[in-house]
This record gives structure tokens, sequence and C-alpha cells, in this order.
């Protein structure tokens, strides 16, 4: 089968995107597969594939000026070129806006070419932090109480330190659309309240403060319709960052994580129903908290995660006796079916 596997993008999650797709590109070509690396972000002028993979995680997103040069626009010339002629499935592995929202899934459907993972509406609503945690509540997943609001239409002299006051401290300042901990701030106190916004206001138009909750951080991996077994994350000091992330060493997995299992598997319940709720498929993560009170606090649910050597997904698959090619080949199963 003829599958563009598309990763890198224009997020700042391009670097982890390459890391991930030169797993799964070395993992389909393994499964037999004719495999071609796109890189939307450079449009219908791709790089040397080798140029391309041998750009490596750092411990720190890429800046917002090297970002800049990688316009969104260049997705549209990218699908619409005769690199994807042929093109019988789409391995979708970019992370971030554009690549997870579905922006490039749109662009795909317009050009009828099969995808894998959750369409286009799922897509959007998984990477809207927001609108995520109203649908969490609509289907009775707990999630920690928050406050959001538009960095154009709200002023920040009268926005929120009022509200965020109620919600209390510690807490935690998101941008809405981003994901690997990218601008994420523990805020301790309102005095450094305001840093912290004006951090996640470069990255998104629309800023989320969520109680903080401390306890064990937990997260399930979903295949098709089964979840995998419970990962806990330890970093090692601080909280779970990009540079805890993707810096080997710098954090603990502990898989099957060490809990109760009446609680691994409420959370594998929970997570497999909250994932089918906003209408996911094919494969994803869920992202929990679980508080001092017993009750497991939802995050967030990832439609792309990660499928580098320090991903998840892949060490949860592991636990569950999948090896890395077939978690691959079994995605590509999951897609061909409208799995």
């Amino acid at each position: 089968m003829k599958i563009a596997v598309l990763l890198g993008g224009s997020s700042p999650e391009r670097l982890v995107s390459i890391a991930s797709g030169k797993g799964v590109i070395s993992a389909l070509r393994e499964l037999g597969h004719d495999v071609t690396a796109v890189d939307p972000g450079l449009g219908a002028d791709q790089i040397p594939e080798s140029e391309l993979l041998s750009q490596a995680v750092g411990t720190t997103p890429p800046t917002q000026e090297f970002l800049s040069r990688l316009s969104p626009r260049n997705y549209i010339a990218a699908v619409e070129s005769d690199i994807f002629d042929g093109v019988d499935l789409a391995f979708i592995i970019l992370h971030g806006k554009w690549g997870e929202d579905g922006i490039v899934q749109s662009l795909l459907e317009l050009r009828g070419i099969p995808y894998t993972g959750s369409g286009v509406m799922a897509s959007a609503i998984a990477m809207d932090k927001v609108m995520s945690k109203k649908l969490f509540r609509h289907h009775g997943t707990p999630t920690a109480d928050w406050y959001d609001y538009h960095v154009n239409s709200s002023p920040r002299s009268h926005v929120i330190k009022e509200d965020i006051a109620r919600i209390g401290y510690p807490n935690v300042v998101k941008p809405n659309d981003q994901g690997s901990s990218v601008a994420i701030t523990i805020v301790g106190s309102e005095a450094e309240l305001d840093i912290a916004l004006d951090e996640a206001e470069k990255f998104s138009e629309i800023v989320l403060v969520e109680k903080f909750v401390t306890g064990a951080e937990l997260t399930v991996g979903i295949l098709g319709d089964d979840p995998l077994p419970v990962i806990e994350i330890r970093p090692h000091g601080g909280f779970y960052d990009y540079h805890h992330k993707y810096t080997k060493g710098m954090t603990d997995y502990l898989v099957p994580a060490p809990i109760d299992k009446a609680l691994a598997m409420r959370l594998q319940d929970i997570s497999l129903n909250t994932f089918k709720a906003l209408g996911c498929k094919g494969f994803g993560r869920v992202d929990f908290r679980v508080g001092a009170d017993g009750i497991p606090y939802c995050l967030e649910v990832n439609t792309i995660p990660g499928m580098t050597e320090t991903s998840l997904v892949p060490k949860a698959a592991a636990a569950a006796g999948i090896s890395f090619k077939d978690l691959v080949g079994r995605i590509v199963e999951l897609s061909l079916h409208g799995k």
C-alpha cells in the first residue's frame, strides 16, 4: 500500500512530530508498505527525507521566530500537489495546531484521501481544551474547575483576577489549543499570574486557567475499542513539561501503574467512554490526575499522541504485548475499516 506519513508541520510540536514520524516510517516499511515522508509545513517543495528526519527533539520547543517561516498556507499546497497522487492512506503524525485540530484532516477529505485517527469534528473538539471540558461535564467525566477568556475580547485589566481567585491557587495556566505542555505554567499565587498569562497568550487566542489537582498523573492509551494498561507518570522534580517529556531520564513511567485494580479499571472505562463521547476513533490517549479525594479528573484527550521512543502509547502497547511495529500496523488497519 502507498502511504504518505504527514509529519513536522508548523506547530511548536514540530520536532516531536518528526521524531514520531521517524519511528512510524520505519515500522511501515518493515510491514512492506511504500512510504513517503511529507512535511506539509514545507508545501509542495519537500526536502530529502534524510535531511527532514535528522532534525532531533530538543529540550525546548522551536522558537516562534523559526516557526513563523513555516506558513500554515503551505499545507494547502502540499495536499493538492502531485505528492499525494496514488496515495492509498495518509498516516497523520502531526502534533498540535494545524495537524491535530481537524485542519489537515479536512484538506485530505477534500482531496479524497483516507487518513488515520479521528475525523475533522472530533479532532477539532479534542484540540480545544475548553470545549472538551464542557463535553466532559456533559457526559459525566470528572474534570477540574476552570476559567477561560478570549485574549482579544477580554482586556486583562478587568478580566480575571477575581474569577481566578474563585478557582483558587495553585492553578494551571494553559493555551487552549496547544500540546506537549507548551506554555503551560503552574501558578502558586496571584503574584505569579501575569507572567503565566503572558506566556499562554503568545500561543493561543483563548487562555484556560484550571484548578491544579494535586495527586498522581495517570494516562490511558486507546487503540480502537480497547483501553491499554494505565501508566503512571513521575517526573523528576517540577511537573511533566516539555523538558521532562522529551529528555531521557527526566521522568519515570510505571506501567502498569501501581494503583488499585478497581481504580485502573475505572480509569480505563472513563477513558474509552470519554474518547467515544468526543467522537474520536483509531488511537489516542486520555490524561488524568487523581486527586486526594480519589476522583480521577480528566485533563484532556489526545487524538494524535506521540510515537517517539519516550512516548506513552507505545509504552502502554508494549505492556499489553503489542510491539511498536504491530501497533503501527493496527492503526493502519483500524483506519482502513473506519474504526
